[in-house]
């Protein structure tokens, strides 16, 4: 009976049933999904998704890729244009921001990066002089439309961007933008010229392909405001909308009811292909949510509630689907904050099925009435819509947990890791803790006597104290949280009352607000308090990921010199949804999420050692002590401004400010050749050495004979360590290869900017400052090269081992490969040399680009890992694979002192087997087409 199917397993046999062509999809495909109940965690079922969503980072190697393929399928005799994606796919350029100007920073000069701006020689002049917009003699205005206006940094305005429409909440007139977007989206354009250029003809060239431009917004949010399709119409057929793509978050749209969930970038090159995702056919958590959160509870409490119990009761790899009263509580962005955050507890991903709060949601955001009638039809005749009332149609699922809402109280997280959530109430007894604890997840082991320590700093002609739990980064980043206007609407009251009240953030704490699209700005500015931000600093810096990828000016010098100085623990407090150490800044030691308010609110405070019920946040000007309580804003203010602020006219706007686009895109030259005309001198953009020894038939599998150890890595290792991000450090191996080429530090740029470059990701593959490998004892982007003895950076021990042709292994132990969806994460190991990866156990998505590179993902046996086995990792280390190589196969390793031991290749299907006999998926379709 489908009717007793969990509803995100109908979407999967609806793709099924519609895609069965006896070869790709199989008749018993589809009956395996029909017999879920029996079938779930034993058998793998393809899926064919409708579209395709990537991100700038993530998708321009994979663009890349389609490009290289078509150059490899020429040479191998084929015809290059045929190589296009099959499927609908939406590129935003999202991650490329990088904040070089802040209220820090504005008068600093830009760190321009590489591309054609440092040819400009300057930036060009963007600001116009604005006309000043009548008030009508209203003296209660506090928009925009006055420079005098309350709680406004003085300075002059600058011209509105074309897709951020604001208004002046008084009269809804177009207001200009601030200056410091202008000024960063101008940087940006510059310094990722290249990059740009390239996805403007891939755009022009590559069939079903859109490409987002800058400034427009995130992934993430652009996904469910403007390319979200809920039902497909194609040839008079009509299906439900499904995605997947290059981030981990696309989870995001499952709040909508749109199944979708991140892939690496080499499985969405199959899908843009035309080719199924195939998937263990998944059990199916039914997470049953009732009551409801108290006022003081935000969404952000709500999901790191939700995320820690999950995390508890296990739902790795797993799809979740909730159900219950309190479903019909939450708001479709409460639903799609819980739903981003589902790969912070594991799960495949977290889906909301589309019901009448779906139906309202849509109707509120501009939707085609007639199209949400026929979604509404169609939902509900293949039964796909979820009924508030019928409680007893409630589907199977394989086990059912219950989540009290009212059980939820405010919380943060950190310091380390998102899933150590902390009530907002313990906070300072927890960080104390903290310090007390031995260096590992929580703890920084700082001696009783120094924990009282602090450091006079003089910034900006006045003097200040930094301690630890001393606030020096606050972001309201543009994840996670923004895309709910009720977080981002209480961040901007909290900052009215906090003006109001005479409170401010002491001016060396980093703080910036980066929203996730032009609707956040558009809401924030009309409901005005956004003067009131930008007033205690969080002033918008752009539209993208930034802070929490890295992306941040540097701290002021004083602040640096004071850390190092009294070794302090200081700290990052943002309202993302990573934090792992060293991810903001090296400098910053304890990271914590926190809502947008929260953010707010600790940054006032200047401390996250505080206990906000008894001590306040400051005085007023009368010296009488202001408490959090005193500036919270109730959930009824929340609420009222919401339903006032929130409305059809910011979606339907935004709507036609993206489809405009805006100038420095439409007036970007770009090629439109075949073929890509690779630049050699390019530091950007490069042809991936990953088909050169590409044959049209497969060979025969090799043996890994004699390998050594690359790495020899512990738990939980994330793929923040392995692959490359954020800044290029100047004295890195990628910093020696762009300087090589005439670069100066000041146009290294991100790695991500470069991820179109093979070579300087190889170059920052296992670059991170945290990564700990056991060879060494301590953390540091190094290994030992045994043959020598020598250590070195990880790419140069590597580089040595190829040129004498030794193959390479890597051991670590439980959740290897764990964090967001990362393809470089594997392809820069395999361009490292690395054959094998033998772990404990692994996150799955990254399981998956090891395979789909061509390397073997090997698995201790059930209770063994390499201390037990005696292994020091400097053995070398011989494999053989036998002829027939199938899922789960146990295989056989012998070490060069003797020793004999059994692993699990861990194959989880004879597609994945497939693969690997191509030597990856790249492989795989390439010979598809020659």
């Amino acid at each position: 009976d489908a009717g007793a199917l969990p509803y995100s397993i109908r979407v999967l046999l609806e793709a099924a049933v519609r895609n069965c062509d006896g070869f790709l999809m199989k008749k018993e495909d589809v009956m395996n999904i029909l017999d879920w109940k029996t079938k779930q965690s034993s058998v793998e079922v393809p899926f064919f998704p409708a579209r395709v969503l990537l991100q700038d980072f993530t998708g321009i190697p994979a663009m890349v890729d389609f490009a290289a393929m078509r150059e490899a399928v020429k040479i191998l005799g084929g015809d290059p244009r045929r190589v296009h994606p099959a499927r609908p796919t939406d590129l935003t350029v999202d991650h490329s921001l990088q904040i070089d100007f802040s209220k820090c920073a504005i008068q600093n000069a830009p760190n321009p990066g590489g591309g054609d701006l440092q040819k400009a020689g300057k930036l060009s002049p963007l600001r116009v002089q604005p006309k000043k917009l009548p008030c009508r003699g209203q003296t209660t205005c506090r928009g925009s439309c006055d420079s005098g206006e309350p709680g406004r940094n003085s300075g002059k305005l600058s011209s509105q961007i074309e897709n951020t429409p604001i208004l002046c909440p008084f009269h809804l007139q177009p207001v200009p933008e601030p200056e410091t977007v202008l000024k960063n989206q101008e940087v940006e354009f510059g310094r990722n010229r290249e990059r740009l250029q390239f996805f403007k003809w891939s755009s022009r060239v590559f069939k079903n392909v859109a490409v987002i431009p800058p400034g427009t917004g995130m992934a993430h949010q652009v996904n469910l405001e403007y390319l979200s399709r809920m039902v497909f119409e194609e040839d008079n057929l009509l299906f439900p909308d499904s995605v997947v793509g290059t981030d981990s978050h696309i989870t995001m749209v499952n709040g909508l009811g749109i199944l979708g969930w991140g892939v690496g970038g080499i499985e969405t090159e199959a899908v843009m292909l035309g080719l199924p995702v195939s998937l263990t056919l998944p059990e199916v958590v039914g997470c049953e949510l009732s009551g409801s959160s108290n006022p003081f509870v935000t969404s952000i409490d709500v999901v790191l509630g939700i995320t820690k119990h999950l995390r508890q009761v296990g739902v790795a790899g797993k799809f979740v689907e909730f159900f219950g009263s309190g479903v019909s509580q939450l708001s479709i962005v409460d639903r799609t904050t819980i739903a981003n955050m589902c790969p912070e507890y594991g799960a495949i991903l977290s889906f909301f099925p589309v019901d009448n709060v779906t139906l309202k949601h849509l109707e509120h955001t501009g939707f085609d009435k007639a199209k949400l009638k026929s979604v509404e039809t169609y939902l509900k005749a293949v039964k796909l819509f979820r009924h508030d009332q019928d409680n007893s149609g409630e589907p199977t699922y394989s086990q059912v947990i219950r989540i009290h809402l009212n059980s939820i109280v405010p919380s943060v997280s950190g310091p380390k890791r998102p899933q150590d959530r902390v009530a907002v109430t313990d906070m300072k007894r927890d960080f104390q803790a903290c310090l007390n604890e031995k260096v590992g997840f929580k703890g920084f082991q700082i001696a009783a006597e120094k924990q009282k320590d602090y450091v006079c700093i003089r910034y900006e002609g006045s003097e200040y104290t930094l301690s630890h739990g001393s606030v020096v980064l606050a972001a309201v980043t543009s994840c996670t949280n923004n895309c709910n206007p009720s977080v981002m609407l209480a961040a901007g009251l909290l900052a009215k009352k906090a003006v109001d009240a005479g409170l401010h953030v002491k001016p060396y704490i980093r703080t910036s607000l980066s929203p996730g699209s032009g609707m956040v700005t558009h809401y924030l500015s009309s409901s005005g308090v956004l003067p009131y931000l930008s007033k205690l600093g969080f002033e918008i810096v752009g539209y993208g990921c930034s802070t929490c990828v890295g992306n941040t000016a540097p701290l002021p010098e004083a602040v640096l010199n004071a850390v190092k100085q009294g070794d302090l623990v200081t700290c990052g407090v943002l309202s993302g949804n990573k934090n792992f150490e060293g991810r903001l800044c090296d400098c910053v030691r304890a990271n914590y999420l926190a809502s947008p308010p929260l953010v707010v609110a600790y940054a006032i405070a200047g401390t996250v050692n505080i206990d906000f019920q008894t001590e306040p946040l400051g005085t007023d000007p009368t010296g009488r002590s202001i408490y959090l309580q005193d500036i919270w804003p109730s959930r009824e203010e929340v609420h009222q401004m919401e339903e006032e602020r929130v409305v059809l006219s910011m979606f339907k706007v935004l709507k036609e400010k993206m489809e405009m686009g805006n100038k420095r895109w439409n007036s970007l030259e770009a090629p439109d050749s075949v073929l890509f005309p690779w630049d050699l001198k390019s530091t950007y953009i490069r042809c991936p050495s990953f088909f050169d020894k590409l044959t049209k038939e497969p060979v025969a599998l090799r043996p890994i004979e004699n390998a050594h150890v690359l790495l020899y890595l512990g738990d939980s290792v994330t793929t923040d360590h392995i692959s490359p991000a954020g800044s290029i450090a100047r004295s890195s191996a990628a910093a020696k290869y762009l300087t090589n080429r005439g670069l100066t530090p000041r146009e290294f740029n991100s790695y991500g900017a470069r991820r179109g470059n093979d070579a300087v990701m190889t170059r920052g593959t296992f670059a991170n400052i945290k990564l700990f490998n056991k060879f060494l004892g301590k953390p540091a982007p190094k290994t030992i090269h045994f043959p020598s003895g020598q250590t070195l950076d990880v790419f140069e021990a590597a580089e040595l081992y190829q040129k004498d042709g030794v193959p390479l292994i890597i051991l670590a132990g439980k959740k290897y490969g764990s964090g967001n969806s990362r393809d470089w994460a594997a392809k820069g190991p395999y361009l490292l040399g690395v054959k094998a990866v033998l772990a404990e156990s692994y996150e799955k998505i990254h399981k998956d680009h090891l395979i789909g590179i061509g390397i073997v993902p090997l698995q201790f046996l059930p209770g063994e890992n390499a201390e037990s086995l005696g292994l020091s990792g400097r053995e070398t280390f011989s494999l053989t694979f036998p002829e027939e190589l199938s899922p789960g196969l146990t295989l056989s390793i012998k070490t060069s002192t003797g020793k004999v031991f059994s692993v699990i290749a861990a194959f989880e299907n004879d597609v994945e087997v497939t693969l690997y006999r191509h030597g990856g998926l790249l492989n795989f379709v390439a010979r598809k087409f020659s």
